[in-house]
């Protein structure tokens, strides 16, 4: 009775202001009219009518995952969509799946990966390890290893080899893989590099990767067959199979401190010591090694540390 009579006090006072606004919308809330009141325009004046199926709306929050759990690689999956899904970085699923840290070209579909509940490392204890020894590894602080739920560490926190821990927050450096390569005398009469890089790949270019923390090359992602050229003038350290994922892989020096690297090819049209000239065909692309899908995994490398190739490109 008492929400009857204040309704239609509210529908009066709109009716003599003419106002189309609804002060107070709080106080015709379903919870105390058990309706929804939905003006309607209507040539010059509003009217209102009650809607008399008042549609509720609950909103339930996840609850936050409190296991370790495996997921099964889907096809059209990439590190980051995975780690989107599950609201985590991506150099979480990187840190917890030793195969893809050390291969991120490959993804293949039916792989099992581990997935975190948080953000961070996932460490298999080894002799020696001790609680501080891990936080100052894995830049943390103690506490965040002892503190955490699923680790189940009580004092005085001594640790098991071959014991899983949960390293919330804490981060691992970067390590490039380092090929054995020619190191030799320069051979007579090699080309020596400008420094101004052009594209390993003619034609339209689709990058199935970039550069990132964990992933210091870019992919193009191109037929199998595809013609792959110099980036620039230098002579070749290495040309054939590499058994730490790249494949089929070649190095060029450039004389200048810049080396470039193409992997996964399916085809090596150089040797060692060869000559070669921005532009030159070096080999085939592939699928070749720890790879998932036909693409050339490219590299720049400045006195050995990887440098992003979309800042030297034009």
């Amino acid at each position: 009775m008492a929400a009857g009579l204040f309704l239609f006090l509210t529908l009066t006072q709109l009716s003599r202001t003419g106002s189309p606004e609804v002060a107070h919308s709080s106080e015709l809330s379903p919870s105390s009219l058990a309706a929804t009141l939905n003006p309607v325009a209507k040539g010059s004046s509003w009217e209102f009518s009650l809607n008399p199926n008042p549609v509720f709306h609950t909103v339930i929050q996840e609850k936050p995952r409190d296991s370790v759990i495996t997921y099964t690689v889907q096809a059209g999956d990439t590190v980051f969509d995975i780690a989107k899904r599950f609201g985590i970085t991506p150099e979480t699923i990187m840190w917890s799946n030793p195969d893809l840290e050390d291969n991120p070209d490959w993804l293949p579909v039916g792989m099992e990966i581990v997935i975190l509940p948080v953000s961070g490392v996932y460490h298999t204890v080894k002799a020696g390890d001790t609680v501080e020894k891990l936080a100052k590894e894995y830049k943390v602080d103690p506490s965040a290893i002892i503190n955490y739920p699923l680790n189940n560490l009580k004092p005085p926190y001594e640790l098991t080899p071959g014991q899983k821990l949960i390293i919330p927050g804490g981060e691992k450096p970067y390590k490039p893989k380092i090929v054995r390569h020619y190191t030799g005398p320069i051979p007579p009469g090699a080309a020596k590099g400008t420094g101004r890089f052009s594209w390993p790949i003619d034609g339209a270019l689709y990058i199935t990767q970039y550069y990132w923390r964990l992933h210091r090359a870019i992919d193009l992602g191109v037929p199998e067959g595809t013609p792959v050229y110099a980036a620039d003038s230098g002579f070749v350290v290495y040309a054939g199979w590499n058994d730490q994922g790249y494949g089929k892989l070649v190095i060029i020096d450039h004389r200048n401190g810049f080396m470039t690297y193409y992997a996964h090819l399916s085809v090596v049209k150089v040797d060692v010591g060869m000559s070669v000239h921005k532009g030159q065909i070096i080999g085939l692309s592939g699928n070749t090694g720890k790879s998932t899908g036909p693409h050339l995994h490219f590299e720049i490398r400045l006195n050995g540390v990887p440098r992003n190739p979309l800042g030297f490109l034009p």
